[in-house]
């Protein structure tokens, strides 16, 4: 693979990640954000494999499929049937929505080129110079856990920031090991079945998973 190549791959690779990242910030349907954690997962999977190539690592190979597999199928699929029991219209009820959520998007990526400046002229690469995207994702994903309501969507965040760390370690050269990505993704697996089981239970009772509403029971 050429230099050239491998610039352009990264590029369009980090570009899907932020842009999937400002689209989950930007739709409050939980059943459009699921896909767009499978975009987001495959966009994922991609820069594992660019660098895997340009590296010739078979152990960058490995996180690729692992993060193809848990990222793009498993925690998508689980989290739609966590949301299938919601109405049709059910949606994410966001703090701050519409052209608002894509102004805070850009801001959020504006602040991270300038945050992880630092790391960039550390160690001057493509790769390198493709950090700022990963933490602009984890920030977006904070907000996106800050100004959503609701159990399920504030997990949808959760996620969000994850893939944005590990699109950080990757980019780093952190070189996460197999073994400790496929840690990290059973503790999501094993956080997400929990939500499941208690948003349905919380369901069954009150008839809805909103923390607010939960809060008024309490008072």
């Amino acid at each position: 693979m050429t230099d050239s190549l491998y610039t352009q791959l990264l590029d369009l690779a980090c570009g899907g990640l932020l842009l999937t990242a400002a689209l989950a910030l930007w739709r409050v349907r939980l059943a459009v954000v699921v896909r767009v954690f499978v975009l987001q997962g495959v966009a994922l999977a991609g820069l594992g494999a660019v660098l895997a190539i340009h590296d010739v690592s078979v152990q960058l190979w490995a996180v690729a499929a692992g993060l193809l597999v848990l990222r793009a199928g498993v925690l998508p699929w689980l989290l739609s049937r966590a949301a299938a029991g919601q109405p049709k219209a059910a949606a994410a009820k966001p703090l701050v929505a519409g052209s608002l959520s894509l102004l805070a998007a850009a801001a959020l990526t504006l602040l991270a080129f300038v945050v992880a400046r630092p790391l960039v002229e550390v160690a001057p690469s493509a790769a390198s110079a493709a950090i700022p995207v990963g933490v602009a994702a984890v920030l977006i994903g904070f907000f996106v856990l800050a100004t959503r309501r609701g159990a399920l969507p504030q997990l949808a965040g959760l996620l969000l920031m994850d893939n944005g760390i590990t699109a950080v370690a990757l980019l780093t050269g952190a070189g996460l090991a197999l073994l400790v990505q496929v840690s990290v993704a059973l503790d999501l697996l094993l956080v997400l079945v929990i939500l499941q089981l208690s948003a349905t239970r919380t369901r069954e009772t009150v008839g809805d998973t909103d923390f607010d509403e939960l809060r008024e029971l309490r008072d």
